[in-house]
Parts: structure tokens; sequence; C-alpha cells
């Protein structure tokens, strides 16, 4: 079998003997190789435009690859670690879309860890599938919602024999993550597939101080955004598969039906030089990033009043996670004066950006392209906030909770139906939706998805009951100025219910 050749860049490297040759374009898109853009825009947008090509001779088409784009998938699929590798535009939630669309028909059952991606609801929705919600385990030292326990996987499997597969995601938004290995063989065993949403761990196997990818621990589809921790642009991400047991004629057919008919060129070349970057120098290049994020933290333990969360693992039972991603840093203030979104407000002010905020913490990303500088800037900025706190500070408050730490569950849940159709109906009685207020809400069936973003991880489902707890929450984070998707409950502290 002939070795490919990790050096090449095939899809960037046709478009740039295409931009070379000064062919005419006769073709959309309609600014024409960037001669259509706005003075104040060219030094910003003319250069990718010069390559924002389509379907044209040469140049492959993504939906039935065959040239340049079908060369670049299969030398990604050797990089990462799969059979067969699909270049996505639309980020990894049309991956995600395309793998809970392809596996669940309507009514199948599928289990679904429950702090996952409002994406994979929607996956649910539009597949009419039923989810059986597994309750992830929490992290007692920061309150952060983390992963599920693999007897609770079991437990499920044994009430819910018929369920198609298993839905997890790993790493958390925080870098939380667990051993997939028993998960996939559970699942296998038992004739099951196991899904997994690795938005945040593309960068994953690189490196003997990085966790394990999920495609070496044996799961059978897996979507990473490689825009997230590696060079690709915005919404560059891949879907990756291996084995038998996964049905990758549905899966393309989705995906074709799920991805725009236009993918934008440079979003594709991005993807595969982002590969060919890990292809040929992966481990030094996540080596001298680690170097930067290594010397950063050493450098924090300095500052007395701003806190990192802890890199030591609780049990799995206890606190759900057993790997942790070292280049994502959750800080706090320790004195308990500045709230999450107060320190990102001061770090912003200080022009520094983070990833998000939630009521305690602010999360960090760094990268393997975080450069000295801006590692320098960032600690400075720190030492001016904590030299400040120290000035003002507060008696240690009890923290508040973390926006991602779900609401009180059970553990496992009773089916809950995806299906716009089903979710109208209670009984057999034909269900209209009303806006109460949060408190006359308690005891209804939910008729939204409630979402405080970021990080996006749903609070409410369609058609769950909301609880009283659930209820005190909510208004606690609108009045804490959360902001929401999904509704307008932010601004109106109103709920919409199925009555």
């Amino acid at each position: 079998m002939t070795m490919p050749d990790k050096s090449k860049a095939p899809l960037f490297e046709a478009m740039l003997a295409h931009h070379r040759s000064g062919a005419a374009s006769f073709h959309v898109p309609g600014h024409k190789s960037g001669n259509g853009v706005m003075k104040e825009a060219e030094p910003f947008l003319q250069s990718v435009m010069s390559i924002d090509y389509t379907e044209i001779t040469g140049l492959d088409d993504l939906h039935h690859a065959e040239g340049a784009i079908w060369e670049a998938e299969q030398l990604a699929a050797d990089c990462f670690g799969a059979e067969e590798t699909y270049f996505l535009v639309g980020g990894s939630t049309v991956g995600n879309l395309a793998m809970i669309s392809s596996v669940c028909d309507p009514d199948d059952l599928i289990l679904v860890q429950r702090n996952v991606h409002k994406s994979v609801i929607h996956g649910l929705m539009l597949a009419g599938a039923r989810a059986i919600f597994i309750s992830p385990g929490v992290d007692p030292a920061s309150g952060i919602a983390t992963g599920v326990v693999l007897e609770d996987v079991g437990q499920a499997l044994s009430q819910f024999p018929e369920a198609k597969a298993l839905f997890l995601t790993n790493p958390n938004y925080y870098g939380m993550g667990i051993d997939l290995q028993p998960f996939a063989a559970l699942m296998h065993e038992h004739g099951k597939l196991l899904l997994v949403d690795e938005a945040h761990g593309a960068h994953f196997g690189f490196h003997d101080e990085l966790p394990q990818s999920a495609l070496a621990s044996g799961a059978d589809a897996v979507v990473q955004s490689t825009h997230k921790m590696l060079t690709a642009m915005t919404m560059g991400a891949m879907l990756h598969v291996q084995g038998p047991r996964i049905d990758r004629e549905a899966i393309k057919q989705r995906l074709a039906m799920l991805q725009s008919s236009s993918p934008s060129y440079p979003i594709l070349a991005s993807l595969d030089l982002a590969r060919k970057r890990m292809h040929t120098e992966g481990r030094d290049w996540v080596e001298q990033g680690l170097h930067i994020v290594k010397a950063f933290r050493t450098r924090l333990r300095g500052l007395q009043a701003i806190g990192v969360h802890s890199e030591r693992f609780p049990d799995v039972q206890e606190g759900g996670y057993t790997t942790a991603d070292p280049f994502k840093i959750s800080v706090y203030d320790k004195t308990g004066t500045l709230t999450g979104s107060m320190l990102q407000a001061q770090l912003e002010s200080h022009g520094c950006f983070v990833e998000m905020a939630d009521s305690r913490h602010v999360l960090l990303v760094f990268t393997p392209a975080t450069s000295v500088e801006d590692a320098n800037r960032l600690y400075g900025a720190l030492t001016n906030i904590n030299f400040n706190v120290q000035l003002q500070k507060q008696e240690l408050q009890v923290p508040i909770s973390n926006i991602s730490i779900l609401p009180p569950n059970t553990q496992i849940s009773s089916p809950i139906a995806f299906s716009q159709r089903n979710l109208r109906k209670i009984g057999f009685q034909e269900c209209h939706v009303s806006l109460v207020a949060v408190q006359e809400a308690i005891g209804s069936r939910s008729a939204e998805m409630v979402i405080p973003y970021p990080p996006g991880i749903p609070y409410l489902y369609p058609g769950e009951i909301i609880t009283s707890s659930v209820a005190a929450a909510l208004q606690q984070l609108a009045e804490g100025g959360i902001r929401f998707q999904g509704t307008a409950f932010g601004q109106t502290h109103k709920l919409k219910i199925y009555t």
C-alpha cells in the first residue's frame, strides 16, 4: 500500500495553482476573486477572496469528492486515526446533526449525556428521536458539570436495551474529560454505537501530555471542531468514522442535506492546512504550546487573589472526570470580590478577551498557536487585577453555583420525545403554548429550550417538567445578567409552557 504524502496539502495546492494560472472568472462568487471588495476591506478580505472558489474543474466537489478534496480527506483520516473523514463547513454542529440523524429514525431511543451542546438536541428534533438523559458528575471543587459514569450507562442499557447508541461530549467546555475506552467496550458488547462530540479535542493524542483521542478509544463516529484548538478557520470541522457499525452512506446523505451546496473553499483549504501541520509537525508544535502554557501556570501561583482550577482529578465516581486539557485554564477571584463576568470585564479592559465567563470562573483558552507575547500580556493584566482586588478584597464568600451545573435531576431520565408532533401532545390531548411567569411555570412542561450562553448547554429541554429548583436557578441566572439563547426568558423572566 502506498503511504500518503503527509507534506502535501492537495486542496490548497490545487486552489493555489488555479490562482496562479490567472484564469478569468465567469462563475460565482460575485466578488470575482476579490475584485469587488470595498476599499476599506481590501487589507483584510482581498487575499482570502482571491482563492474563494466554487466547484470548478480541478477543485473537486465536497458532496461528491473524487479529486483534491477526496485526497485531502484521505490524508485527514490518516492523520487523526480514522478509517474515513468528512470535511465540515458548518462546524461541529453539522457533524452532530449528521451523526444523530443517520443513526436514529423517528421514535428510536438513544442514550445522551445530559450536558450536551444544543446542536445535539436539534439533531434529536430533526430525527424525531427519543432521548434517555444520563446526568453527569459534578466537580466538587468548581461545581462544573463533567462526564457520565460507566455504571449509569450500564444501568440505562439494562432499562432500555432497545437504545441505538450512546452520545457523549468529551471533553467538556472546560477541558475536563473521561476515559472513553470502557464506554466503547460496553456499547460494542451490546451491539450499540458510541458517538462522541469531541469539538474541543482535535489536538488530543498528538502528545503524551494530552488525553487519548476518542477515535483511539474506540468510538464509532467522532466530530471535532478543527477551528477551536487547531488552525482551521471558524466553522471548519471534521467528522471521523471507523468500524462496521456506523452507516457511512447514511452519514454522507445527511451531510449532503445539511451542508451548503456552495461550501466555502477557504474554510476547506484551512482544514487541509491544519491537517498538514499536525501530520508533519504536530507533536513538536504542541510541545511548543505546552511550554508556554506551563510557564504561565507557574507564574499564576504567585498571584494570591487569583485562583486556578486544580489539575488534580477526583475519583470519577465523585467528580465525573479523570483527564484535563492543559491548554484550558479556569481562573477566579479567591476573595469573592469579583464574579466571573466582572473578572472578564476587567481582563477585557486590559485588552485580553477570554473564551467565556460563568458566575465564578473565567475560561482562558490557550492553543499551540498562543504567543509568548500574548501570554505575558495576560499575566500582566491578571497581576494588575490581583493587586487591585487585594486592596478592596471582601471576606471570602460562598461561590455562586456555576452556570454549567445542572439542576437536580434523576441520574437516568424517562424517555423524552423530541418530535414536535409528540411534544405538543400529552396523552391524547392536543397542547397549546402559553407564556407565563417563571414561578407560575412550576409543574408544567417546558415548550422551549432554555440555554444559558456561553457555553450553550441547555438547562431546560422541551417537554421537561419545570421544578421549583429549576425555576429558582433560572431566576437567579437571569437576575445575574446571564444571557440566554432559544428563549426571551433573560428579558421577560417568563417561560413558554405546554398547557
